[in-house]
């Protein structure tokens, strides 16, 4: 018979190794922060469970991030995200409170039990290939044509003057370069540059404070979120919209329409997305905006961590007044001054516009509701699509034509992405996962058309139901 969960001794010395437990899938779903246990979070990492109740708090990724997954397995979620795991593991080993009873299965009940031990086998044959082994070169000839860009629309201002011609290529030029720039610091944000956090973390503030303008950290917290939990209502950040500014999904635009909420005129979504698209990056001063971004995330950090060091000469640089895309036109004669502001005002709607497009097609008009608790695998597809492979989609999308490839594997390099979808296809084949691929013009124009139908499902369940 097998042993039934409680207390135990490790094999050795009784006297002098410590006490541990033995757990069901039951108890660690009740610790989840909620409910009758309200104060205990526990995670299971490969049949340990582990007590993150204060941890939490403290965890570099963020507390919202970790909590997300308290009272489930996160062993697929841990792999994906760290790359240091023998460093991470000196960390987990004071949390650890016992391990799951022989009794129990490996996978969680709510999971595929086949599909998760197919993954973990491909995710297995990709490290041994080198698959998540970046290749430093094609990186560096990435940065460099983001710093030629942005050094040719400023060249392009001073010797050719601002009439209309060179005002626009000027423009769509640093449009380009920031939106490239973008791309880079996703690939910093995810470890997949260099193979030490270090240097990733390094570089990423560069690109990320010095040629955007932007907060390092705030993205950091935001975006690792979404990934551990897409499309989940309340888990990822990318879909708060709802229902204050849109409504997403079906489900959600039917209990929202029961209900009588709104917020919004939804069923017209579709149409003012146009509009609300060119205002993702704020276009009030962004010295003021990104001061109150980094003092809330220093708060957030001072709040979890005892010991608190990092170089606030990065801070203070984190907007566009003082980042390296924006000192040109401060040695510009007076008469440039003008121009230029308008091109940094007008370049930062562009490039809104191009962020948000290439951002949203993978998701919104995927499956969007609460978290049902699947495993890594299903998590993803459900939530992502793909695009169709060229040179031209790897290029304007940063690879986020990959965005499955990407989601499975956050910390592969995207120069390897192409490589690993086929034989994703192949797992989401043989488990009858469907995997979706598309034109690059029918992702763009799949945005639109599920927020209008969401929008009318909300409106038919409003007046009729």
């Amino acid at each position: 018979m097998a042993p039934q969960h409680g207390d135990r001794k490790q094999d050795g010395n009784a006297e002098s190794e410590p006490v541990m437990r033995w757990f069901t899938w039951e108890e660690v779903a009740q610790r989840t922060g909620q409910g009758p246990a309200l104060q205990e979070r526990w995670v299971v990492i490969d049949r340990k469970v582990y007590d993150i109740s204060h941890f939490y708090r403290r965890h570099p990724g963020g507390a919202l991030l970790i909590s997300s997954h308290a009272g489930q397995d996160v062993t697929d979620a841990f792999v994906a995200f760290h790359v240091d795991k023998l460093l991470v593991s000196k960390y987990l080993k004071p949390l650890q409170i016992g391990e799951l009873a022989p009794d129990q299965p490996s996978i969680e009940p709510t999971k595929n039990k086949m599909l998760v031990k197919d993954f973990r086998e491909l995710r297995g044959y990709i490290e041994k290939m080198g698959l998540l082994k970046p290749n430093k070169l094609f990186f560096f000839l990435h940065l460099a044509h983001i710093l030629l860009l942005d050094t040719a629309a400023w060249l392009i201002l001073f010797y050719f003057g601002t009439s209309f011609m060179p005002f626009i290529v000027s423009l769509l030029v640093l449009t380009i370069s920031q939106v490239q720039a973008s791309w880079l610091q996703h690939d910093l944000g995810h470890l997949s540059v260099f193979r030490t956090t270090k240097w990733n973390h390094l570089l990423h503030k560069f690109v990320m404070c010095h040629l955007i303008g932007a907060s390092a950290k705030w993205w950091t917290l935001l975006h690792s979120r979404h990934h551990s939990k897409p499309n989940c209502f309340r888990k990822d950040p990318d879909i708060d919209m709802h229902p204050f500014l849109f409504t997403l999904g079906k489900k959600f635009s039917v209990e929202l329409g029961i209900k009588k909420k709104k917020y919004m005129p939804y069923n017209h979504q579709h149409k003012y997305f146009f509009i609300s698209e060119y205002f993702y990056f704020p276009v009030i001063p962004r010295g003021i905006l990104m001061g109150l971004i980094d003092l809330t995330s220093d708060l957030q950090v001072l709040s979890r961590a005892k010991s608190y060091s990092c170089c606030k000469a990065t801070q203070f640089v984190s907007n566009d007044v003082f980042s390296i895309t924006a000192l040109p036109p401060l040695l510009f004669p007076t008469y440039f001054k003008c121009h230029t502001f308008y091109i940094a005002y007008t370049k930062r709607m562009l490039e809104s516009s191009w962020f948000v497009w290439v951002s949203q097609m993978n998701h919104i008009p995927m499956d969007i509701y609460y978290d049902k608790n699947l495993d890594w695998v299903s998590t993803q597809l459900q939530a992502t699509c793909n695009v169709e492979q060229s040179l031209f989609n790897d290029w304007f999308t940063g690879h986020l034509n990959f965005q499955i490839e990407h989601h499975l594997f956050p910390t592969m390099p995207r120069h390897n992405y192409w490589k690993v979808a086929p034989l994703v296809k192949s797992l989401c084949a043989k488990h009858g996962i469907e995997y979706q691929c598309k034109p690059l013009l029918t992702a763009f124009a799949d945005i639109v058309h599920s927020l209008k139908n969401s929008g009318e499902l909300w409106l038919d369940a409003y007046l009729h139901k």
